[in-house]
């Protein structure tokens, strides 16, 4: 597993560590029963603090997601959402060609997240202010 931390977005690394795992976990990319990378290979990649790497870490574990077993690593051991079923069915391939089209348009990264981020808090309703769909 690879991550990508945004220095300048204002969202703490270690919790830019738990949202790529879970993301991970919601696609499918990561399964029960998989290794996460050791503390030491993420900040061989990433130049965090190992601090920053445990945190994020015993957060997951906090939420059940996974499990530290000694001297052995951390394992996944629970999965989110069902976004595998979503691939099968061909939203994904949907989506990628979308996110193509959005791309030769000029759109940035960035816009395509809030745009995506938009259209998605329109349909689904917010947990605390009950607005959307």
């Amino acid at each position: 597993m690879e991550f990508r931390l945004r220095r300048g977005s204002g969202v703490p690394a270690y919790q830019q560590i738990v949202q790529q795992i879970e993301q991970a976990l919601r696609v499918g990319t990561l399964r029960l029963g998989d290794k996460l990378p050791t503390a030491r290979e993420v900040v061989a990649a990433t130049a965090v603090n190992p601090n920053t790497v445990l945190r994020a870490y015993q957060e997951l574990q906090r939420a059940g997601l996974v499990e530290s077993r000694q001297g052995l690593g951390t394992f996944v051991v629970r999965t989110l959402g069902r976004a595998d079923s979503a691939a099968d069915s061909g939203l994904r391939e949907e989506l990628e060609a979308w996110v193509a089209s959005a791309r030769e348009h000029g759109l940035e990264r960035e816009d395509v997240l809030a745009l995506a981020a938009s259209v998605v808090d329109a349909q689904f309703p917010s947990p605390v202010t009950g607005e959307g769909k």
